[in-house]
């Protein structure tokens, strides 16, 4: 949970400008991403199999 505080002197923007730095900070959009979208098991494997395969070369 992402939590911004607004200080003396901070404009919204300010605020603003932290919390999404602290957004992308936390990958959110990433794990949201991936509940959404399910992907089966057998999926799951080959792209697993395939990173495999990259880093061998």
């Amino acid at each position: 949970m992402i939590v911004v505080t607004k200080r003396k002197g901070d404009t919204t923007d300010k605020v603003l400008r932290k919390f999404s730095k602290m957004f992308r900070e936390e990958d959110i959009i990433f794990d949201v991403n991936k509940k959404v979208f399910f992907k089966r098991p057998a999926i799951l494997k080959k792209e697993k199999l395939r990173e495999k395969m990259k880093k061998s070369w």
